[in-house]
């Protein structure tokens, strides 16, 4: 933690988790917003439902790969560059998918957005434990979520409605005009957090040492697994929306903010019980929590799609209370993973955005593609995504018992 962190932000803590959920919103901005014109930029571009699925999965790999590097530079830049160069490539690269004439370039475009959106979404993860203690940081880890969770949201209805008014161009100069705007204000009042006496030399050794020492760590790598894998089962539906909504629950493109509105619903009520429960109760317990609803979810949606047709009327329902269990767990599984090597906070968060995007960049080019055109399907595949890390959580329990008994101070 900074030790000026009285001094560098001295207005309310709603205030700086509100700007750091902003940071974060670009990340679902980037891949809500388009999802309801996937038709028509597939039938403007001439591109085939694989070639779309492939901006999803060039946008995820772009993110995976650059989030290798975010935070470990933040670590010995600052975390306030990394932020407002992130946001400026965004900007950039969303005025070119307005622009782009070929699917290719599309494809070409979501990569870089991807390779620049992961800036805000890592950096803010390691200023929150900058500036609070554990028990004030799950408490603003949980806010940023709520706060977060507003976007994507409302990120399907405007991209339906700027696609049904406008065409597919206007939902990426929207996107454009997000990014300016979120850079101004990142400008003017993101302060720069990282102290001088915890900054990192900038050395390809060091850096090398640092990811060996945290990605050798079996700790690390499953608490990864335990707060990255699972959801992908929730992610699994919304990369799976045109085939899902569009064709098993015969919605209308404006109507598919209903799943991402009871979704995050179930996000931001899941985030908010997480405050409530900072510093009452065991880490430990909280993850139980949040798993055992989980499963019970996924074994009841498995069981309700083999037993009846998916309806719109009830199939979106538990993908919005597995949403609530994920969310519910995370914040206290994310501050455990900056906690386990508290000088490299910005390349843990780094390394743990990597294993989750790796994973989602791998469900959106071949999972999805192979599952969304059949519900049975889909809600197997989530349960086998929940199956994952709630094996990792199980075995880092049974190995370490003494992690999640509580959460020290640094």
């Amino acid at each position: 933690m900074n030790p000026d962190a009285a001094q560098i932000w001295r207005a309310p803590r709603w205030a700086l988790a509100v700007l750091l959920a902003l940071l974060g919103m670009l990340g679902p901005f980037s891949i809500d917003t388009y999802l309801p014109a996937f038709s028509g930029i597939a039938r403007s571009l001439g591109a085939t439902p694989a070639e779309m699925q492939q901006t999803l999965s060039a946008y995820l790999f772009g993110f995976a790969f650059m989030n290798l590097f975010h935070g470990a530079l933040s670590d010995s830049l600052g975390r306030r560059p990394v932020v407002l160069w992130g946001i400026a490539v965004f900007t950039l690269a969303s005025a070119g998918c307005a622009m782009s004439q070929s699917i290719g370039q599309l494809v070409f475009f979501r990569a870089l957005q991807g390779l620049s959106t992961g800036a805000g979404i890592v950096v803010s993860r390691a200023v929150i434990r900058d500036m609070f203690a554990p028990a004030q940081a799950q408490k603003v880890m949980s806010q940023v979520t709520i706060y977060f969770g507003v976007a994507p949201a409302v990120a399907p209805l405007i991209g339906g409605w700027l696609f049904v008014h406008l065409d597919w161009h206007s939902i990426f100069w929207f996107l454009t005009l997000v990014g300016a705007a979120l850079w101004a204000a990142n400008y003017k009042l993101l302060p720069e957090t990282l102290h001088l006496s915890h900054r990192q030399p900038f050395e390809v050794k060091h850096l090398m040492r640092g990811y060996w020492q945290l990605g050798s760590n079996p700790r690390f790598l499953l608490l990864a697994l335990a707060s990255g894998i699972p959801f992908n089962g929730m992610f699994l539906y919304v990369l799976s929306a045109p085939a899902f909504l569009g064709e098993h629950l015969q919605l209308a493109p404006p109507d598919f903010f209903w799943l991402f509105l009871l979704t995050i619903a179930g996000i931001m009520t899941g985030a908010w019980l997480s405050g409530r429960m900072a510093g009452r109760l065991p880490p430990k317990q909280q993850i139980r929590y949040g798993f055992s609803v989980m499963l019970l979810v996924s074994v009841v949606n498995v069981t309700a799609n083999f037993v009846w047709v998916p309806q719109a009327s009830w199939a979106m329902f538990p993908i919005a209370l597995f949403a609530f269990g994920w969310a519910l767990m995370v914040p206290v599984v994310t501050l455990l993973v900056l906690d386990l090597y508290p000088e490299r906070r910005g390349m843990a968060s780094s390394l743990q955005a990597f294993v989750g995007s790796t994973a989602n960049g791998i469900v959106a080019g071949v999972v999805a593609p192979l599952v969304m055109h059949s519900t049975r399907a889909l809600a197997v595949t989530s349960l086998g995504m929940l199956g994952v890390g709630l094996l990792a959580w199980l075995y880092l329990h049974s190995r370490w018992p003494e992690i999640g008994r509580s959460i020290e101070a640094h």
